[in-house]
């Protein structure tokens, strides 16, 4: 799509990472979008969720955690991360004046984005979206992982798959509602939105599920109704 742009991000004086923009006209909102551990901003599920956007009036600007950049498996620590965060959240207000922002991402990248937003402000950012919050490590259950959420002064949505191992709904679902945030839970999803065969149901159907849930969610606190 030739929409897509690429920009460069820069953290500090001593380094940049690379971003994808994709900019609809009219845009509702501009959802920063930062990528899990494993996979960085150019993976399948990040490219189908910003064209996914693009399509509903979404802008998106994806960008690589200097980690990512490298090459490297191991991630940023949180320090180095949450300055990415910051980074990229000051670039969009550059890049797309004067359009709401939105802040989050997969799993990690929204991890860190709340943690960022619990430590300080990210200025101009409206409210954080989660594309599978990884509450616990598979198989340790816990919602240790949720206490800097509670420093989060902006709306938040929670966008998980009831089959997630990195999230247990039984710890999820009360954490949410003390939050006083929004969850959609995705039937039959795993923590990559991805849904068995015998479910009837096909990803793509459920990514389009999440997009819808989170266009409309953005449009409510673009408007203030969130």
């Amino acid at each position: 799509m030739d929409d897509c742009r690429v920009v460069t991000i820069t953290v500090d004086a001593a380094q940049t990472v690379s971003g994808l923009l994709m900019v609809p006209p009219d845009a509702v909102a501009c959802y920063i979008l930062a990528h899990g551990a494993g996979a960085g901003m150019t993976h399948p599920f990040m490219t189908a969720v910003a064209h996914g956007l693009h399509d509903r009036r979404i802008a998106s600007l994806r960008f690589q955690f200097p980690y990512m950049e490298k090459g490297s498996r191991r991630p940023d620590p949180p320090a180095l991360a949450h300055a990415t965060i910051r980074a990229a959240v000051a670039a969009a207000t550059l890049l797309v004046p004067g359009v709401a922002l939105i802040a989050g991402g997969k799993s990690f990248g929204g991890r860190m984005t709340a943690q960022a937003q619990a430590a300080a402000p990210l200025p101009a950012v409206r409210g954080l979206a989660f594309l599978g919050f990884p509450l616990h490590p598979a198989g340790k259950p816990s919602d240790d992982r949720g206490r800097p959420l509670f420093d989060v002064r902006i709306p938040m949505l929670f966008l998980q798959g009831n089959r997630d191992a990195l999230a247990d709904t039984q710890l999820l679902v009360p954490l949410v509602q003390r939050l006083c945030a929004a969850l959609t839970l995705l039937p039959g999803a795993d923590h990559s939105f991805h849904v068995p065969v015998r479910s009837g149901r096909t990803d793509a159907q459920v990514l389009g599920e999440a997009l819808d849930r989170l266009t409309a969610w953005c449009q409510a606190v673009v408007s203030g109704g969130a």
